[in-house]
């Protein structure tokens, strides 16, 4: 007697991945300062840490001077190392 086959499921369709947006250009930001903190806290995440590439958009030689900026900028005591924990 034959084996019975389970129907073929039809694999989902992949909504295409949209790109983010880069937020440096979309502000017309071409310069990274460690004195603009209002933007440097946006790649801060609630905890204090600085967030990864994949989740702020930015190339990779902006990320690192992103990076830069912030350790540059809690160095100066612009920025907080930790945020309170309340």
């Amino acid at each position: 007697m034959a084996k019975k086959r389970a129907p073929k499921r039809r694999t989902p369709l992949k909504e295409p991945v949209r790109q983010k947006r880069n937020p440096l250009t979309a502000r017309g930001v071409t310069t990274i300062d460690y004195k603009d903190t209002a933007l440097l806290r946006t790649f801060i995440s609630e905890r204090g840490k600085i967030r990864s590439r994949r989740v702020t958009g930015l190339t990779p030689q902006q990320q690192r001077q992103v990076a830069v900026a912030i350790r540059n900028a809690r160095e100066m005591a612009l920025l907080p190392f930790v945020e309170d924990r309340r």
